[in-house]
């Protein structure tokens, strides 16, 4: 058995992507409140915010301090991006299904059960895509326990999203959101047994710094551009009252 270390970093690679967890979710929170007023294009950036830099990003930030001690890691590049499309895709399909109306009350266990499933999916994609020259096993009990958080955890993210109202509140959510992803991580993560392969090859793929580095720097930037452009200013829901035209208010003549 070999030893694996999911902090090679300390406490640094968990502590960013707990921070870009929150992050993500913040920005997805808001955008999800601009959906009610500002049109079904808000839902597709509260998605790519929430699936790519809330849970995606976040899972390779981590995998950045992971390490399998005598053995070598490698990552697929498609099928690195193809867990990034499939988070997004998923979350965007939760909030969707949450938001239907015609679906209630169902609507939010589906929109959760859709979303944690995919969420799911998406962190065991993207540990297919890791490629090591060590035989990789699974405890299927842990693995069926984050799905369980994953799935926990959407449901809880997407009644957020329909239910919270204001910065402060909004910010606390978005807190609470990034400790359920982060615990679903490494939940899943500790599900994960090594071993020495019996015979020896070198796994294909590019390196960590190669590829992950400049798909999170890419995907964090543009999640930092949308939240300075959206800002974290509270959002009037209320519908805007039309402008009233001067002409048609009855004139008062004022008595001298």
């Amino acid at each position: 058995m070999l030893e694996i270390d999911h902090f090679s970093y300390g406490w640094l690679t968990p502590a960013i992507a707990y921070i870009m967890s929150v992050v993500g979710s913040l920005l997805g929170l808001r955008c999800a409140a601009r959906a009610e007023s500002g049109g079904r294009g808000w839902l597709v950036a509260a998605a790519v915010a929430i699936g790519g830099t809330g849970i995606w990003v976040m899972h390779f930030i981590a995998m950045l301090g992971f390490s399998i001690r005598g053995a070598s890691i490698r990552y697929d590049v498609p099928v690195t991006l193809l867990s990034a499309v499939l988070a997004m895709v998923v979350v965007w399909v939760g909030l969707y299904v949450a938001n239907e109306t015609s679906w209630r009350p169902l609507a939010l266990p589906a929109g959760g059960a859709i979303t944690g499933l995919g969420v799911a999916g998406m962190h065991y994609a993207g540990m297919y895509a890791m490629n090591s020259d060590a035989v990789i096993e699974y405890d299927i009990r842990v693995v069926a326990l984050s799905v369980v958080i994953a799935v926990a955890a959407a449901t809880a993210a997407l009644w957020f999203v329909l239910h919270v109202r204001g910065v402060i509140v909004t910010v606390c959510a978005a807190l609470v959101m990034g400790v359920a992803v982060c615990g679903m991580h490494y939940t899943g993560m500790f599900a994960m047994h090594a071993q020495a392969h019996t015979h020896t090859h070198t796994p294909t793929g590019a390196g960590a710094t190669e590829v992950l580095t400049p798909l999170m720097v890419s995907v964090s930037m543009i999640t930092m551009l949308l939240l300075l452009h959206l800002g974290i200013t509270d959002v009037d829901e209320r519908p805007v009252a039309p402008a009233r035209d001067p002409e048609s208010v009855p004139y008062w003549p004022t008595r001298n």
